[in-house]
């Protein structure tokens, strides 16, 4: 069993901070469960590009609202408190807050911690490798 609080992860290398948008790595590919789990919070007026073309992302807001623009099929839908999305398409999206957005997030394949945005959006796939006598180390897919 795995216990976390946002409080522990609260400035620990799982607590990604960028200038737009913050995420608390709540469970990550190490803990070898097949998802991660972020809480994310967007602040009012920003934009953010995001596509996850390694990963399906299924997105809950529990706080806020705003804009999800689909840049793929060129529609825009209105999120607030109680929505959902799911990207199980690999969309090229664009999220734009009006207020402070709050949002759990979960990533299937889970996300290491170590990936980082490229100029795409996209975040690379990395996977954890079996544990074999005791060791484990990371390594990025091919």
């Amino acid at each position: 069993m795995i216990v976390r609080t946002l409080t522990d992860i609260t400035d620990t290398d799982r607590d990604i901070k960028t200038p737009n948008w913050r995420s608390k790595r709540i469970v990550l590919a190490g803990d070898r469960v097949g998802f991660s789990l972020h809480e994310t919070v967007l602040d009012a007026g920003s934009v953010n590009d995001f596509w996850y073309a390694n990963h399906v992302e299924a997105v809950f807001i529990t706080e806020g609202e705003g804009e999800l623009y689909d840049k793929d099929n060129d529609v825009t839908y209105q999120l607030a408190a109680g929505s959902m999305y799911l990207l199980n398409g690999h969309e090229k999206h664009q999220l734009r807050p009006r207020t402070q957005l709050r949002a759990v997030c979960v990533f299937n394949p889970p996300v290491t911690g170590r990936e980082v945005h490229d100029e795409n959006g996209v975040y690379p796939l990395i996977v954890e490798p079996e544990i074999r006598n005791g060791e484990s180390e990371s390594r990025e897919a091919s």
